[in-house]
């Protein structure tokens, strides 16, 4: 069997876990992002910032959403982690090019 070229997906930001967050309460549990805030006990102008991507998940929501949908809180940590590398090195990439390293 010929060997195929394999194409890259172009380079794009990785997803906010918001998105995600918004997805498991829309599609698997069904339930408003108002609900989901009350049941965490988080006022719903800042859950909804984190769900829009206008805010980060913090360790306090992630655990909080986690407790509610039975989820993994690190994986939102470790979303929001790589998230936030992403944006940093798109916004420092002409100040990272300059620097030279010392080893």
């Amino acid at each position: 069997m010929p060997d195929l070229p394999v194409e890259r997906p172009v380079a794009r930001a990785p997803t906010h876990p918001g998105e995600l967050m918004r997805e498991i309460l829309d599609d698997h549990l069904r339930l408003k992002s108002a609900d989901a805030a009350q049941r965490m006990r988080v006022s719903a102008q800042a859950f909804e910032a984190v769900l829009s991507g206008a805010e980060a998940v913090s360790a306090d929501i992630a655990l909080r959403f986690g407790r509610l949908t039975g989820g993994a809180p690190e994986l939102y940590v470790q979303m929001q982690a790589q998230y936030d590398l992403w944006m940093a090195r798109e916004r420092l990439k002409d100040t990272l090019r300059e620097i030279e390293p010392a080893a």
